[in-house]
């Protein structure tokens, strides 16, 4: 029974959400058309005008909720989700006007395209107001559904107890979604009892044989489950099925890339790389202006990666840390004193990355692909994670689910499972999407975030990578 009031209470919570959900996107219409309209008599009648404007309008709106999420309160965090609804609602806005300016270039209205005339205020008084409207709507639906909604109980069933204590954090952290009520080994003696009362299974890292009987645990007891993802999921995560004559198979392609995609994203990364070197010049120039100030040269440093193939290429980025650092300190700590002031500002907001535009256009590195990692410690990582290798299928990029998704201190091991989600399901919109999504680590406090502390004989990357690098 208590079972049954709780499924009630979630798809109250959950229609809660689709009410609100409609709310925030009707708002954020007539906030927009109403400002609008104030310049624009076509938007108060029946035109073309309007007609075509809420076209654009709604279309973007479909595609940046494709892109960027929409109004999910009841899965993610109130600030993943106002970090991903602000950047949409803007883009959905800039375009929706272009378009709007585009048609008023006629005989009853402007005779030339103006983009900053006396509607454009309209326009920055409409973003503003729904950035308020987006951010109120997200904290009060949020609280709403888990006012309604009480935490799931959650048995996490593990190989042994050496990693509960990390699992066990990091579903801390949706504490109002899920509470862990028990912890069970999975060999237990009683775990279908176990499995049958709870609401949801978390499975952590099992052997293969014995994570497939539980799963099937717990589809026949109706549970909802969490797997923590292996390599062989995510493979098959990508697969196709198809039938040969009346068997069914699924199909697994090795190269990814198509020879059009090839081209298609090399000439994507020459053609964005090129306009960011141009359109960030004036701030690099000023970023490289501090540094000297503060710490005097080297302002760019430069060390070895390993990108597509296994090959080798000089990573740039500007220098963080001060001169003098030892080479054999391969980590940097929450508040390490090594780091420069201006060099926090620029790790924090990820300028320190600019340069690295300069490696894409050379074709060192991608727009988007796997993080290149320090060769101090590749050979460790794929002598403990041998599907490290399969990271060089692609080359190495800029952004990608593991700089969005992840943080400096994730583990080796779940970044390379951000990485192979990215190579096996491969698609140019998918590199669109991820490009687009980037800004959003702009809204995560912790993506920038050092480690607590050392770990005894373990090398960290990216937080130091002036360690072992060259300055220029």
């Amino acid at each position: 029974m208590s079972k049954l009031r709780g499924a009630l209470r979630r798809e109250r919570g959950e229609l809660a959400v689709f009410a609100m959900r409609c709310l925030l996107y009707a708002g954020l219409f007539f906030l927009f058309f109403g400002l609008l309209s104030i310049e624009n008599w076509q938007l108060k009648n029946i035109s073309r005008t309007l007609a075509t404007t809420l076209i654009t309008w709604s279309a973007m709106t479909i595609g940046m909720y494709a892109v960027y999420g929409g109004y999910d309160v009841h899965k993610r965090k109130s600030r993943p989700v106002i970090g991903s609804l602000l950047p949409a609602n803007v883009l959905t806005d800039l375009v929706t006007f272009l378009q709007l300016q585009v048609m008023n270039v006629n005989e009853h209205n402007h005779d030339r395209l103006t983009l900053f005339g006396e509607d454009f205020k309209w326009l920055l008084l409409a973003i503003v107001l729904q950035s308020l409207f987006i951010i109120f709507m997200v904290r009060f639906g949020s609280w709403l559904y888990f006012h309604l909604t009480p935490p799931r109980k959650c048995l996490l069933v593990l190989s042994n107890l050496d990693h509960r204590a990390e699992i066990e954090k990091k579903i801390s952290r949706y504490r109002l979604q899920w509470q862990v009520t028990d912890v069970a080994l999975y060999n237990a003696p009683d775990i279908s009892e176990r499995v049958a009362a709870a609401e949801v299974v978390f499975l952590a890292e099992l052997p293969e044989n014995r994570r497939l009987r539980l799963m099937k645990l717990c589809y026949d007891h109706h549970r909802d489950m969490l797997c923590k993802a292996q390599e062989t999921d995510i493979m098959l995560a990508s697969a196709r099925p198809i039938i040969v004559d009346d068997a069914p198979f699924l199909e697994m392609d090795y190269r990814k890339m198509t020879l059009v995609q090839r081209f298609t994203k090399r000439l994507a990364d020459i053609v964005v790389s090129a306009l960011a070197l141009l359109i960030f010049s004036p701030a690099m120039a000023i970023i490289a202006l501090c540094i000297r100030i503060e710490d005097g040269a080297p302002v760019i440093f430069r060390q070895e990666r390993l990108t597509a193939g296994g090959r080798r290429f000089s990573i740039c980025k500007f220098r963080t840390m001060h001169n003098a650092v030892k080479p054999e300190d391969f980590s940097a700590e929450c508040d390490d004193k090594r780091v420069t002031r201006v060099g926090a500002f620029l790790r924090k907001y990820r300028l320190d990355e600019l340069p690295q535009f300069w490696n894409i256009l050379r074709g060192d590195m991608s727009l988007v692909g796997p993080r290149p990692e320090m060769l101090a410690n590749i050979e460790r990582y794929k002598n403990a994670l041998p599907a490290f290798v399969y990271r060089e299928k692609m080359k190495a990029g800029l952004t990608g689910y593991a700089q969005i998704e992840g943080r400096y201190n994730t583990s080796a091991e779940d970044k390379l499972m951000l990485d192979l989600i990215y190579i096996e399901s491969f698609s140019l919109w998918l590199d669109v999407r991820l490009l687009l999504r980037t800004v959003t680590v702009f809204f995560k406090p912790d993506s920038t975030q050092g480690f607590a502390h050392k770990p005894e004989g373990e090398n960290r990357t990216e937080a130091t990578e002036e360690n072992g690098g060259k300055a220029s």
